[in-house]
């Protein structure tokens, strides 16, 4: 007879217990038996679902890409500060799960390979999918002029994505305040804000 609670949305429950391990016991923690265990389901239920526990993790990384474009539609630009827009973006980005969800594609290379095979190109799944929404939204101020014409918003992105992923990096310990993840936004983009944002 199975063990723990029925599941309505397996997929969901599962993603959700495994940010939870990722949060409390980073991605060297994160095993398809501590999943399971999290989600308070039979062992088996995470395999009757995904291939193996590399899809089940390529299928987590990608439902969190999904999540970050998502949240894409939701940035306006010329709504508000841009300094402050950007360091909303990655506050949300680096303290969630992103910061051990990059530490475990960086270490467990199938993973890798299996983004790699569904979204095909450079650098690290998610930090550029992050990277990418930020160059969208950079781009989108520069034409309404928030942002000087030769902002170089495809440099910029990249660099406020690795500025914050050093800033929110120790997992263990103290989160950044928002005034540090503010200023150096600020500074990032100093030399390319306009008078008129």
């Amino acid at each position: 007879m199975p063990t723990g609670i029925h599941l309505r949305d397996v997929r969901a429950q599962l993603f959700d217990a495994a940010e939870r391990v990722l949060l409390r016991d980073g991605p060297s923690g994160l095993t398809s038996r501590a999943v399971t265990t999290e989600a308070d389901c039979a062992k088996g239920v995470l395999h009757r679902h995904f291939e193996d526990f590399d899809a089940f993790l390529a299928a987590l990384v990608l439902d969190r890409i999904h999540r970050l474009e998502a949240r894409a539609d939701d940035l306006q630009a010329g709504a508000g500060d841009v300094v402050e827009t950007v360091a909303e973006v990655l506050t949300e980005v680096f303290s969630s799960v992103a910061v051990s969800i990059v530490a475990l594609i960086t270490f467990r290379d199938e993973l890798r390979h299996r983004l790699r095979t569904a979204r095909p190109g450079a650098g690290i799944p998610l930090a550029t999918d992050a990277a990418r929404v930020l160059a969208d939204y950079l781009a989108a101020e520069k034409e309404l002029g928030r942002l000087a014409p030769d902002a170089d918003v495809q440099t910029l992105a990249p660099t406020l994505i690795g500025a914050g992923h050093l800033l929110f990096a120790d997992r263990t310990g103290e989160a950044p305040s928002e005034e540090a993840v503010r200023q150096m936004a600020r500074t990032v983009l100093a030399g390319v804000l306009t008078q008129c944002q």
